[in-house]
């Protein structure tokens, strides 16, 4: 049996081997290769891009919106947005806004009934600079700890300081289950709670939360308009109500629209591609002794329905006057009873997933106008450049070229102009070397820091989306770039001749945390008082003066030692015993003219982009090209450098060898323009009202006008270095 199952086999592979070389012997067909599409010429591009904007104008005049689901809207959105649909450092491609805000995301599937967690963020107001939990409000209760640790999320160190805190919303979202009108929770609120509430309404602040990452929309098509979240509740006047004073309403029930999109063959389940919610103010009427219920029990998960004659399956509130839920107390000042309640209607769409965040960009500030801004800085920069050129190689050149005549004939005249402080300009400032070696540090490490974060967003290590994530990096990467402020510092020191260089480390290591976290502080004691969501706890305070103590201050430590090891800076001459007599110098070439005017170069070639990025930090819009950020930065490093250069020109030409401590504040007078520019916002472009919000706005302010200042000043400062050397090492010296 053995031997004639071993015969089959050999038979069998004998009879493949026989067919494989019979087809091996045939000629093989000839490949065809896929003809590839015809290119697209200039003239076809124009053609087509002439055609689109033909028809979008046409639908614009016919009246289309651009906010609503419909395939038109979708198409109108996605036109308007074309320029921003790109990516790309140099050859800009095509691409979704899903891949440009979150590079790498993937889309979520959900199933039949699957349950899609909805998380609530800050309670938050233009008008304030005060965020709130959205649990501080009298709302129903948190959902059940064992369903909120299985879609808990962690908060970085950003997120704690900007009091971000995403908590699990009251409401059950199962995919692609519609519900009706569905009574949530009963609260009583009166007293100091009701004025609290009152306030808020009065203070227009808006209620957000977030469905797979999606912001919640108010949209209108009639008025085509869409903005995140919905109002606490709304004011109404004397001339309205018809009473003597201003009445303030609740929304107390929601009407959710999640729109979704199923494509079998390409994907199981609904990818979520919307979610609206459109708010109703309703005094709910009792229908039966149902409806009474304990305070603030989730009503929805005791399975307690009836009860209310407004609030049933086949009722759908809306909003009416004669039914609007007031917020006042009772005639004989009983505390008012408030039903929450809320709808879901789970709507199929055609708009593709990637295409989703289109409408929370609608009536953003087109691309071009970043284009205008750099160009803007452009202008300065070729100016400034031209003028720097004209020093360098027309100047310079004639007058080194002069004195080096001088010296070769050995012309006994006197000498003139800069080279006359050649014996001081290179003297080590004689006040105060220890804070300029600090502020010179300090200011080297901050724009490390923001140098290496603007290239980590460039490369798609970091969402500036993402404002929690963004803060972390810019604090982190300013602990480990502790390092460069102390070798900066030191070397700078040491070139002073000065001595304690214990005391200046210690200083470039606290210096500036100590001042920012003294203002962080004060501040956190006022937050704390009014119950802000923005106050920190004392584990967050805790780590940051973790990182600062073990990690930062080591780093500078370090930075310090390798500083001092260095070799000591040298300069082309030799510095007299005896300082020269300084003769009258003209006013602009003397504090505080030379200050203002020299800040006022640096402060202009970024006022534009800054308008941008004051809408994101206060307005809360979206800002996400840090490319245009980028190109802003090295103008702005390109500025302070070439405007410190001239300067201290002019000062040495006026036989001014005190340049230290000017070059440096020079440009340093650009952070007192960035606050000059931050109370023009705070007057003209936000409606703040108290006293704290408006003390929240300038401490913040303060800080990163300090920041930039320290920055802008290190660059003009150590761009005077380089350039006194250069000219002074091409003249002949005695």
């Amino acid at each position: 049996m053995t031997a004639a199952r071993n015969l089959l086999q050999a038979a069998l592979l004998l009879t493949v081997l026989i067919s494989n070389a019979a087809d091996a012997g045939r000629p093989k067909p000839p490949k065809v290769r896929a003809s590839k599409p015809p290119k697209t010429t200039r003239k076809q591009k124009k053609a087509v891009a002439k055609e689109k904007a033909v028809k979008f104008a046409n639908m614009k005049a016919a009246g289309q919106d651009q906010v609503s689901m419909t395939k038109e809207a979708a198409e109108l959105r996605s036109y308007e947005l074309r320029k921003k649909k790109r990516k790309g450092l140099l050859k800009r491609r095509e691409a979704s806004l899903a891949q440009v805000l979150f590079p790498g995301a993937s889309p979520e599937e959900y199933g039949e009934a699957e349950p899609v967690p909805a998380f609530v963020d800050l309670v938050e107001s233009k008008k304030t600079q005060l965020p709130f939990e959205f649990y501080d409000l009298p709302t129903c209760p948190e959902p059940a700890e064992k369903i909120q640790k299985r879609f808990r999320q962690r908060r970085n160190l950003g997120n704690r300081l900007m009091g971000n805190k995403l908590q699990m919303a009251p409401y059950n979202f199962p995919a692609k289950r519609s519900k009706g009108c569905t009574p949530l929770c009963v609260v009583e609120v009166g007293g100091k709670k009701l004025r609290w509430l009152r306030k808020l309404v009065d203070r227009q602040y808006r209620l957000h939360l977030t469905l797979d990452q999606l912001p919640v929309l108010m949209r209108s098509k009639e008025l085509n308009y869409a903005v995140r979240g919905y109002p606490v509740g709304f004011k109404a006047p004397p001339s309205y109500t018809g009473l003597k004073e201003d009445e303030f309403y609740l929304y107390n029930h929601l009407k959710f629209t999640i729109t979704y999109r199923e494509e079998p063959e390409e994907f199981e389940g609904a990818r979520i591609t919307g979610f609206d919610v459109h708010p109703v103010s309703i005094t709910h009427k009792v229908e039966s002794d149902d409806a009474k219920v304990d305070l603030e029990t989730n009503l929805e998960a005791a399975g307690r329905r009836g009860g209310w004659s407004t609030c049933t399956d086949n009722e759908s509130p809306v909003n009416e006057p004669e039914t609007y839920l007031a917020l006042r107390s009772g005639s004989t000042g009983e505390s008012m009873k408030i039903l929450y309640s809320y709808e879901v209607n789970w709507q199929e769409s055609d708009i593709p997933w990637a295409d989703r965040w289109d409408v929370y960009l609608v009536g953003s500030p087109d691309d071009e106008i970043h284009y205008f801004a750099i160009v803007n800085s452009l202008m300065i920069v070729v100016f400034l450049t031209g003028a720097v050129a004209t020093i360098m190689i027309r100047t310079l050149k004639k007058d080194i070229a002069g004195y080096n005549e001088m010296q070769t004939l050995e012309e006994a005249q006197e000498e003139t102009g800069w080279k006359l402080v050649h014996g001081d300009v290179f003297r080590p400032p004689q006040s105060h070397p220890l804070l300029l070696s600090v502020l010179v540090g300090t200011g080297a490490q901050i724009g490390s820091a923001f140098f290496i974060t603007l290239l980590a967003s460039m490369l798609r290590m970091l969402n500036p989306i993402k404002k929690g994530q963004a803060l972390t990096a810019v604090i982190i990467l300013y602990v480990l770039c502790g390092g460069v402020g102390g070798y900066i510092s030191a070397r700078l020191y040491k070139f002073c001749d000065a001595k304690s260089w214990k005391r200046c480390t210690i200083a470039t290591a606290i210096a500036f945390p100590g001042i920012i976290v003294s203002m962080f502080m004060v501040l956190n004691v006022f937050l704390t008082f009014v119950g802000a969501a923005t106050a920190v706890s004392f584990l967050t305070i805790f780590l940051v003066f973790f990182l600062w103590a073990c990690v930062s201050t080591p780093l500078v430590f370090v930075g310090s030692y390798f500083g001092y090891r260095a070799e000591k800076v040298e300069v082309p001459t030799k510095t007299n015993q005896i300082a020269r007599f300084i003769p009258e110098v003209p006013y602009y070439a003397a504090p505080p003219a030379s200050i203002f005017i020299a800040g006022l170069l640096p402060f202009g070639s970024v006022c534009i982009e800054l308008f941008f990025i004051m809408s994101a930090l206060w307005l809360h819009q979206l800002y996400y090209i840090m490319g245009f950020l980028m190109a802003v930065l090295m103008i702005l490093v390109a500025t302070c450098a070439q405007v410190s250069m001239v300067m201290c020109y002019l000062q040495l030409c006026v036989e001014d060898h005190r340049w230290w401590w000017k070059s440096f504040a020079n440009c340093a007078s650009a952070g007192i323009y960035l606050f000059m520019y931050s109370l023009w916002f705070l007057t003209s472009k936000l409606d703040l009202v108290g006293v704290l919000p408006v003390l929240v706005y300038l401490t913040y302010m303060s800080m990163i006008s300090i920041a930039f200042g320290l920055m802008c000043g290190t660059v003009g400062y150590l761009s005077c270095f380089w350039f006194t050397r250069k000219i002074y090492a091409a003249v002949k010296v005695d």
